[in-house]
């Protein structure tokens, strides 16, 4: 491990922001008024394998986020088999944005461990989410005192694993890619995108799920300790 990192640059979904936990509570709160006759566990074990695909579609660029926002609903109504109005998708669809920020889990050490990296490092996020919904997580989960910088895939006009992203929030740090690590969930778009743009990265394998051997990895955000 280099000794010589000045800037650590996190995800914010599934890494910092608890977003299983948050998500679920939104879509708690939309069924207990509008939908009463949906079980959230139901939905949620149709609705997260889903989302995960969908974003790795949108990830790709093979769907706009229009379609992602559509599709992850529809695609987990149908594997309700339950019928339901693109009126109603929308809606639930809209509804969502708007309460998810309202929830402000995040994961289990989270803030001891940016407690700790603040005072040595200039920290920053990198996320793929859409702009006005990650801002208000950051602000309503107090996150925004920590970090220097915020790239999201809109201002860099790429998404990650792209290293066009990656370049844009170097350059906004005013760091370099060799004095860099990238913390992330998700071994595509986190890992592997920031070492082939040139930063080193540690793997949050927080479902502990079968990762190459040479890839740095923790399962708790206060493993980073060790690495930094």
């Amino acid at each position: 491990m280099s000794t010589n990192i000045t800037d650590v640059f996190f995800d914010l979904d599934h890494t910092l922001w608890d977003f299983d936990k948050n998500s679920e509570m939104a879509f708690d709160r939309i069924f207990k008024s509008k939908f009463p006759e949906i079980r959230i566990k139901d939905f949620i074990e149709k609705y997260a394998p889903i989302n995960q695909a969908c974003w790795k579609l949108y990830q790709n660029d093979q769907i706009t986020h229009v379609e992602l926002r559509y599709n992850r609903l529809k695609f987990s109504f149908d594997a309700l088999n339950m019928e339901i109005s693109d009126e109603d998708i929308n809606t639930i669809a809209q509804d969502y944005i708007e309460f998810l920020t309202d929830n402000n889990h995040l994961f289990d050490g989270a803030i001891e461990v940016l407690d700790y990296l603040k005072p040595k490092y200039k920290l920053h996020i990198i996320t793929n989410g859409f702009a006005n919904v990650q801002e208000k997580k950051i602000n309503n989960a107090l996150l925004s005192e920590y970090f220097d910088t915020i790239t999201n895939s809109e201002l860099a006009g790429v998404k990650k694993p792209n290293s066009i992203i990656f370049d844009y929030a170097v350059n906004s740090a005013k760091a370099s890619k060799e004095n860099s690590i990238m913390i992330g969930d998700c071994l595509d778009a986190d890992v592997n995108g920031a070492l082939k743009a040139g930063l080193d990265a540690i793997f949050f394998n927080e479902k502990k799920i079968e990762a190459p051997k040479d890839i740095k990895q923790i399962n708790h955000l206060l493993e980073l300790k060790k690495y930094l």
